[in-house]
């Protein structure tokens, strides 16, 4: 909605580099950016807040699709000596990948819970981005048969 004539899966020209349009999701103040209702996020030390910007897209829990505007959350998690994190959540080849990518870059030792991610393989993104965070680093772990 926010690029007129265009479509959600069109891959346009920013001046950060080529974006990928999304339908409308996750919007400020509405209920598909609430916590889910059994979560109790009141007893969080931070929320991060990304994807706010109108002329950036943000996949990165560290950094806006920008790659040098920062969320906040490497200092964060520096400052109080965590140098290993684990990710889960949507989607697997791009938020999530992303934010293993950045975190990895920025020296923590990362792994992702692949049983508690789940993709949106556009045009076989997630085994292209699975490979991208094996050659990075990431350690990749799948737990479904647990």
């Amino acid at each position: 909605s926010s690029h007129p004539g265009k479509q959600a899966f069109e891959t346009i020209e920013m001046p950060y580099g080529p974006q990928t349009l999304w339908p409308d999701h996750c919007i400020q103040g509405s209920l598909g950016s609430d916590f889910h209702s059994g979560l109790a996020w009141s007893k969080a030390e931070l929320v991060i807040r990304k994807g706010f910007r109108t002329a950036i897209d943000s996949y990165s829990a560290f950094f806006e699709n920008d790659h040098t505007t920062p969320t906040g959350l490497g200092g964060y998690l520096k400052e109080r000596g965590i140098d290993t994190i684990t990710l889960v959540g949507l989607a697997t080849d791009f938020c999530v990948a992303f934010s293993a990518l950045d975190a990895v870059k920025q020296g923590f030792k990362t792994t992702v819970r692949l049983d508690a991610c789940r993709g949106i393989d556009l045009n076989g993104s997630v085994e292209a981005m699975l490979k991208r965070m094996r050659e990075a680093g990431v350690t990749l772990e799948d737990h479904s048969a647990d």
